[in-house]
């Protein structure tokens, strides 16, 4: 038996049921400026790799928030990424504060300059990712912002022979409702090139 759920079924939370079964999902911690100089800081859960060469990384604003109007605004952002010991700061910084307060000194969390763009990164993430804005595109409610990478700036702690460690990252995840997945079980598995490779 399955339950079937039609999207266009007015009872139907279409929203809720996806941030349910789309997971886990890994948290954009993104920092952006305004034209006037207010840093902001919000996580968004709808955050993928988008593209290799050139490297792009795709967040998704649902609705009209701060991070959208900044990065229209400056066209630069960075993604902090959201380590399991920052989970209590990173839901915090999910309240919707007024735009002219900034998350990240309401909470008290400590920001540092950027190398590449404007707005700062989070001090204590073990990972950022400086971007520029490559292009949005309007669907329905929501708007998919695209950034090109500028650079990748990476604690020395958290590299094993030069590689981002997933155990030393640690990073948080998000699921349906208001749960969180930390400290992921990792198996590693050979990728078959062809067809003959499976099995061996």
């Amino acid at each position: 038996m399955r339950t079937e759920l039609a999207s266009d079924d007015p009872d139907v939370d279409s929203y809720r049921l996806l941030t349910a079964v789309v997971v886990p999902r890994p948290i954009a911690w993104v920092s952006t400026i305004s034209a006037e100089g207010l840093v902001n800081l919000a996580p968004h859960s709808f955050y993928t790799v988008a593209c290799a060469q050139p490297p792009i990384v795709s967040i998704t604003s649902v609705g009209a928030k701060d991070t959208l109007r900044n990065v229209g605004e400056t066209g630069e952002f960075v993604v902090s990424l959201a380590a399991v010991s920052m989970i209590a700061e990173v839901n915090d910084s999910s309240a919707r504060f007024p735009p002219d307060q900034s998350e990240a000194a309401q909470l008290g969390i400590a920001m540092e300059p950027s190398s590449r763009v404007g707005p700062p990164r989070v001090a204590a993430s073990p990972v950022a990712i400086e971007c520029i804005l490559h292009s949005t595109v309007e669907l329905g409610d929501s708007t998919l912002i695209l950034g090109t990478v500028k650079l990748l700036s990476i604690r020395d702690d958290v590299l094993v022979d030069g590689h981002p460690d997933y155990l030393l990252l640690d990073p948080l995840a998000r699921l349906g409702k208001d749960e969180w997945a930390l400290h992921a079980e990792v198996r590693s598995m050979r990728r078959p090139h062809r067809p003959e490779d499976i099995g061996r």
